[in-house]
């Protein structure tokens, strides 16, 4: 048996694969990747695939950089880790600092106090926890809920499931998860009030208003998406609504909470989704591309008004009881003090609108087609909707597979992309030249008129 057959034989026999349904993958060959270089990756056989997911939406700057490549192996040559339980290490504080200025920079000067972790869905959990004994410092201890929208996705641990909304990916655990207030997504394509765009005036954000203005005293935060709301298929939010949440928190004196996993570092367009509408949310969650794609790390950054509430005497059990083995990992906070450090010296969000407009002009060109039903964009995020009727916006039934098999086809003609659904995603590297992504473009049309 030679090296690939045993690996595959390996994989299939011992590794359970997430979000993939086992039977299926049992009967197919595994892909195997072994090596990457820029936008690019390599398996097992020596065939090379533009890498359109970004290896599930982390990588920024490219496989193999050299600056993050060094950064680890210089900080491995000093220490892989040590706990910040009870001590700190030079990078974990060396990027808070960093972290708090760019915050700074893009209109969030009053975040400013970081609390580490390892993946989104650790981050939102801290960020929920906080939330809920801020207020039990405060004297209020009825505030045991929270608002999130229909739709939503913050990530895949009890807390986080909690507060999202694709029933797909909840619904079979909701016997475990804790009670929270739904408000519609503003979903335009598929508005769940059946609305019009254009003469809705944001009927959704009223519905949240009910909502908070009936049940606010028992609410510790609202938790949203900034902008796009990615796993839920790649929703972008209408201008304003963002704005409109914030000001609902305002009004109601709420927490607000920005899982911007998905969207920081520069995915829309911005450093941060909360800039295009100059927002500050009381807690912003950060994960995916802050270490470029190399190790996992997580930020849950909170504001000075927040982290106060759980200053105290020790005895006062004020203490935020919650933490990680491996939080502040030196290694994961060297290569996102890189990965930083790159998008200051190749000004990587300056560099973005040109691409950002050649994939808004191949989307428009796409729209056309008898079966997308809806494109949208956001920065280098992007969903194509694919539909069966683009009359009455029927879809494809599920076991059609449409996205997939769009995906099958490119993978085919070297580019790997991965859909949620029938919406197929596009979300490739930052650093992506642009003839690179007129030819991913190129094979998602390709594949859209092959399989429909």
């Amino acid at each position: 048996m030679d090296d690939k057959k045993r690996l595959q034989e390996l994989d299939r026999r011992f590794i359970w694969h997430p979000f993939t349904q086992m039977k299926d993958w049992q009967a197919e060959d595994p892909l195997i990747i072994t090596e990457g270089n820029g936008c690019f990756i390599r398996d097992r056989d020596g065939r090379w695939y533009l890498d359109g997911v970004s290896s599930l939406w982390v990588n920024i700057h490219g496989h193999r950089r050299r600056e993050l490549d060094e950064a680890i192996k210089a900080q491995i040559d000093r220490i892989s880790h040590s706990t910040l339980l009870g001590m700190a290490n030079a990078p974990s504080i060396e990027l808070a600092g960093r972290l708090a200025e760019l915050l700074r920079q893009s209109g969030m000067a009053g975040l400013t106090k970081i609390f580490y972790s390892d993946n989104g869905s650790t981050a939102v959990e801290v960020a929920l926890k906080m939330a809920f004994q801020y207020w039990r410092h405060r004297g209020d201890s009825g505030r045991n809920a929270f608002v999130s929208l229909n739709n939503a996705y913050h990530g895949d641990t009890l807390g986080a499931m909690s507060v999202g909304g694709i029933p797909i990916f909840h619904d079979t655990f909701r016997p475990l998860l804790f009670h929270t207030f739904k408000a519609p997504a503003p979903y335009c394509y598929r508005c769940e009030l059946g609305a019009e765009p254009v003469h809705c005036g944001m009927a959704c954000l009223e519905k949240m208003d009910n909502v908070l203005q009936e049940h606010h005293q028992e609410i510790a935060a609202v938790i949203v998406e900034p902008l796009v709301q990615a796993a839920g298929g790649m929703i972008i939010w209408p201008e304003g609504f963002l704005r409109g949440v914030r000001g609902l928190c305002d009004r109601y004196g709420l927490l607000m909470i920005a899982d911007e996993v998905a969207t920081g570092f520069g995915r829309t367009g911005r450093m941060f989704a909360c800039e295009h509408e100059a927002v500050a949310p009381d807690i912003i969650c950060l994960s995916k591309g802050i270490t470029g794609g190399y190790l996992p790390l997580a930020v849950t950054v909170a504001t000075d008004n927040i982290y106060n509430a759980f200053l105290g005497e020790f005895s006062e059990l004020k203490t935020f009881f919650h933490g990680h083995s491996y939080t502040g990992n030196p290694l994961g906070c060297a290569a996102a003090v890189a990965c930083l450090g790159i998008f200051e010296q190749e000004d990587t969000t300056g560099r973005l609108p040109p691409k950002i407009k050649l994939l808004r002009e191949r989307l428009e060109g796409m729209s056309s087609h008898p079966h997308v039903g809806d494109v949208r964009n956001k920065g280098l995020m992007a969903g194509i909707e694919l539909v069966r009727d683009k009359k009455t916006k029927e879809p494809y039934p599920w076991e059609r597979k449409m996205g997939w098999e769009v995906s099958r086809y490119a993978r085919e003609k070297g580019v790997l992309i991965r859909p949620l659904g029938n919406v197929v995603v596009v979300m490739p590297p930052l650093s992506i030249a642009e003839d690179d992504l007129a030819r991913m473009l190129d094979v998602i049309h390709d594949g859209i008129e092959a399989v429909t």
